[in-house]
C-alpha cells in the first residue's frame, strides 16, 4: 500500500447518504460507477436526483458505466485546506463516455501533468466508513508507458 493510499484510507470522510443518492453510493461501495438514466426520455445525468432535469419524469434508473472518459476541465485547489486531503487537489470535470459530466478528483497526479482532453478511468478511494468514493486516474497508452508519457485525447503526449 502506498503512503497516499494509507493517508486516504485513514482520513477521507464518508459521503452523506440521502434517498436520492443511496444507489450511487451503494454502487461505489462495490467499485462500480453509475449514473442515472431517465426511463421517460432516455437522457443520462449526474449527480443523482429525484426527477429528470430534462423531462421531469420521476422514473430514474441506475446505469452502470465503463468508468472511462475525458477531462473536460480541471482546477488546482489550494484552499481552504482540510486534513482529509493532500494539496493541491487536482479537481476534474470528466465527460464520461456514456454522456454525463462528473466532478471528481485525481489524487496522486502531479498537478503539472493534468491536461484538458486527457483520457481517464475511474478508481475508488476508501472512506472512513468502509465505503469508497470515485476518483480518476490517467489512462496510459502502451507507447506512452514505454516512453514515460501519458497520451491525451488529441494524441499528443504529455509528461505523466
Amino acid at each position: 500500500m502506498s503512503q497516499l493510499e494509507h493517508v486516504v484510507e485513514v482520513l477521507r470522510p464518508a459521503p452523506v447518504i440521502t434517498p436520492d443518492n443511496e444507489l450511487y453510493w451503494a454502487a461505489a461501495r462495490e467499485g462500480r460507477l453509475v449514473v442515472q438514466e431517465c426511463a421517460g426520455c432516455g437522457e443520462r445525468h449526474h449527480p443523482p436526483r429525484p426527477l429528470c432535469p430534462d423531462c421531469h419524469s420521476p422514473d430514474q434508473v441506475p446505469l452502470e458505466t465503463a468508468g472511462t472518459g475525458t477531462v473536460y476541465s480541471y482546477s488546482l485547489l489550494h484552499h481552504p485546506q482540510n486534513a482529509a486531503f493532500e494539496y493541491p487537489i487536482v479537481a476534474v470535470l470528466v465527460d464520461l463516455d456514456e454522456g454525463p459530466r462528473i466532478l471528481s478528483a485525481m489524487p496522486g497526479l502531479d498537478p503539472g501533468a493534468a491536461r484538458i482532453g486527457m483520457r481517464v478511468r475511474v478508481a475508488f478511494a476508501p472512506t472512513r466508513d468502509g465505503g469508497q468514493v470515485p476518483v480518476f486516474e490517467p489512462i496510459f497508452s502502451a507507447t506512452a508507458l514505454h516512453e514515460g508519457a501519458a497520451t491525451n485525447a488529441t494524441g499528443n503526449e504529455d509528461a505523466p
